[in-house]
């Protein structure tokens, strides 16, 4: 049973058919991991954390800088120099006092993605570079953790739910590494991308609504247009087919 001021809070929600006081239940006992606390990561955090998610883990090895502050709301001009995982933190527990986060402030590498994200329900992918999304893609299916990435570039975003041993996963849809470079984005881009992350984390974790499984949702600002890709998992991905 939810608490009456737990109601309260999240009443709102909980009057929406597809979540009721079943799903705000199941919200308060899902465990997530954010991999990263940038733009995607400062979005999907704050409305995870808002909508009541109980356990909210963030990951960032970074500290914060002033060429952030365009992007990542989490962190203030009061935060320059700072860990990113513990501002992040600090900013969702004054948010949601109802949610218990934690901030591990650490680069994702081989040595410790096991244990990072071990014992979660979920990992939202709201990484900048490749290389790592790969190694948390692998692991994602080695844990039969469901696996929400998101990327931006600009004004464009794009967003898909990888659910192991079922649907697609990252490797089966990018080939290769790109040229490394500056990522060059507005900010409003990894907000909207980081809130529909979000939206797809709460309808798992709820059981509501259709997922973005096998759909791959690209995002168009300057356009205002969202077009979907149908996508197959490739049996010989390295990650995810039969010889994986």
């Amino acid at each position: 049973m939810l608490p009456d001021d737990e109601k309260q809070r999240y009443q709102r929600q909980i009057i929406i058919g597809d979540i009721g006081e079943t799903g705000q239940e199941k919200l308060k006992q899902a465990k997530v991991v954010i991999a990263g606390s940038g733009g995607l990561g400062s979005a999907s955090a704050t409305y995870l954390a808002a909508a009541g998610v109980g356990t909210i883990k963030i990951i960032d090895g970074d500290r914060v800088e002033l060429s952030n502050l365009n992007r990542q709301v989490l962190h203030w001009s009061r935060d320059i120099s700072r860990e990113k995982a513990t501002s992040a933190a600090e900013k969702l527990k004054e948010l949601n006092p109802k949610v218990s986060v934690e901030a591990a402030a650490e680069t994702i590498d081989d040595g410790n993605v096991s244990r990072l994200v071990a014992g979660f329900d979920i990992i939202v992918d709201a990484l900048d570079n490749l290389p790592t999304r790969y190694l948390l893609n692998r692991e994602a299916i080695k844990q039969d953790i469901p696996f929400i990435h998101g990327a931006v570039y600009g004004f464009e975003g794009r967003v898909l739910t990888i659910i192991p041993g079922k649907t697609a996963c990252l490797r089966c849809v990018y080939r290769g590494l790109p040229p490394e470079e500056k990522t060059p984005v507005i900010g409003v881009t990894p907000a909207v991308i980081g809130c529909l992350q979000a939206t797809e984390a709460i309808k798992y974790v709820t059981g509501s609504g259709r997922l973005l499984t096998n759909r791959l949702l690209v995002y168009d600002g300057l356009n205002m247009k969202f077009t979907e890709l149908n996508i197959a998992r490739n049996p010989a991905c390295e990650h995810c087919g039969g010889n994986s």
